[in-house]
């Protein structure tokens, strides 16, 4: 089917202001057409009035874990799942997080094994609605002393352990395999600063990811910990909280190969949530804080050196659910200063990049998954949390969310 949306401002991704037009789809973007008469030539099958919104790119989630259940349709108090209701679990939410204006997800890891590959499946054949998921399987940290070797795929020790995993996840259908460099202050205080693999693990997972045609995420806070996943050839680390300068420039040296997703949700929700009495969340509250504080300075500093910086935080607790997503945009203003226009074109044109694929903007040859929106987030991105303001959502040129009925006029 080909279809033209006119009458509307084009946000084409890249952090441009929008640009009034109409665009004609296929299964791809075939044009975007500025010029009233061109406009008016276009044949199509289906015509639909933008009645002045916002057309833009869908959005890309960095830093997804649909199998953390929670999300604003249902909230889990418990994070371990069944492993039914873990399944049912990420279905939901990946039909949640499409109806919130994401048409792409980069898995951050699972709770699960063998989910995320069904799932990005299933979504593929058209068997349950959802973004394009490059999926992942269990996080993996090590078990064991260092240098005593075991096998255990998803926790053993030693270089051949890391090659085992990742001919794993290849067999298995991963795309991306995470690994979990530092510790987790929020979950043990004062363990972001160890180091919980070898060099000659990492290096292992390295070689054989890219021989693999697999790529990496990263759970990386410490200068050292950076320096493990640079190395390794990470595509996306996460957090990097304590960077220091050293740190700073080794992935400043390699922006044209990574990605940094700081994850600014969690934290914030962290600090927002009003527990009951019996859950503690002290630790959880004091990094969270700690970690805001030095992502302030240290974002800033990493997107000057032309670092590629993505929203992605860490959603699915039962304080930060899944369709709140769209909050990092506003964080990324509030505490890193970007406009709203550069969070946006980091949820979009650089969220594409990571993807791999053409999306991620409004352009010609580009697969059609776009927004319509009523009103403009390149002056208020806090709209994007509402997705009532999503008029229209499209994912490979098929209508996920049609815009309201049109009155016929004579």
């Amino acid at each position: 089917m080909r279809h033209i949306i006119r009458n509307i401002a084009i946000f084409d991704g890249t952090g441009s202001a929008p640009v009034a037009g109409a665009v004609v789809i296929e299964d791809r973007i075939a044009a975007v057409l500025h010029d009233d008469a061109a406009i008016a030539a276009v044949e199509a099958d289906n015509v639909i009035d933008g009645q002045g919104g916002t057309l833009m790119p869908g959005m890309v989630d960095s830093h997804t874990h649909l199998t953390w259940g929670s999300s604003v349709e249902k909230i889990y108090h418990q994070f371990i799942l069944p492993p039914e209701e873990l399944k049912v679990a990420a279905w939901r939410n990946a039909r949640v997080l499409l109806d919130h204006g994401y048409t792409s997800l980069y898995s951050a890891g699972a709770l699960g094994d063998q989910i995320e590959p069904e799932l990005a499946r299933a979504i593929e054949a058209g068997e349950t609605p959802g973004p394009r998921l490059v999926p992942s399987t269990l996080e993996r940290s090590p078990e064991g002393e260092e240098g005593v070797e075991t096998g255990d795929v998803f926790n053993g020790r030693g270089p051949d352990a890391m090659r085992a995993f990742v001919a794993y996840c290849a067999a298995e259908g991963v795309k991306s395999l995470k690994l979990v460099i530092s510790g987790e202050d929020a979950l043990k205080p004062g363990s972001s600063g160890d180091i919980l693999y070898t060099d000659a693990e990492m290096l292992a997972a390295g070689e054989a990811a890219r021989d693999a045609g697999l790529w990496i995420a990263t759970h990386a806070y410490s200068p050292r910990a950076i320096t493990l996943a640079l190395e390794a050839g990470a595509r996306i680390l996460y957090h990097c909280s304590f960077a220091d300068d050293a740190a700073i420039d080794a992935m400043a040296a390699k922006k044209d190969d990574i990605f940094y997703a700081p994850g600014p949700g969690v934290s914030v929700a962290a600090l927002e949530a009003s527990p009951p009495p019996h859950i503690n969340m002290s630790s959880m509250k004091a990094s969270a804080a700690e970690r805001l504080e030095l992502e302030k300075v240290l974002v800033p500093k990493l997107k000057a050196r032309g670092v590629r910086i993505l929203p992605g935080g860490d959603y699915g607790f039962p304080f930060n659910p899944h369709g709140r997503n769209a909050r990092d945009l506003e964080h990324f203003v509030t505490y890193y200063g970007f406009t709203p226009a550069e969070a946006l074109s980091a949820a979009t044109m650089l969220g594409g990049q990571l993807m791999g694929q053409p999306v991620g903007q409004v352009k010609p040859g580009y697969l059609a998954d776009l927004l319509l929106i009523d009103g403009d987030p390149t002056q208020d991105v806090r709209i994007m949390q509402d997705a009532n303001h999503i008029k229209m959502i499209m994912l490979g040129g098929r209508m996920h969310k049609s815009p309201a009925a049109q009155p016929v006029t004579a």
